[in-house]
């Protein structure tokens, strides 16, 4: 059995590469429509005022993910609170 050791420059090159990938996914394809949107973007889109968000966000009206410190909402998931569902 041999054993593999990771240095702190391995570590480094994953962590950048972990994050390109990220980037990527989270990026709007050619053509296609977003597929995640930024609180901001949700705002504008429900006209409603950050304090709202937060409401919907903590009964689990509207689903997010953070990444980093910024949060995520899917479009689908939007489109459920519009459609009143």
């Amino acid at each position: 059995m041999a054993i593999e050791l990771i240095t702190k420059d391995d570590l480094k090159q994953f962590k950048s590469e972990l994050l390109d990938e990220i980037k990527k996914i989270m990026k709007p394809g050619s053509g296609e429509s977003k597929q995640w949107l930024k609180s901001v973007e949700v705002r504008k889109m429900l006209s409603i005022s950050p304090g709202t968000l937060q409401n919907l966000r903590i009964n689990g009206t509207l689903r997010f993910t953070k990444v980093g410190g910024m949060m995520y909402y899917k479009l689908e998931d939007i489109n459920k609170v519009l459609e009143g569902k």
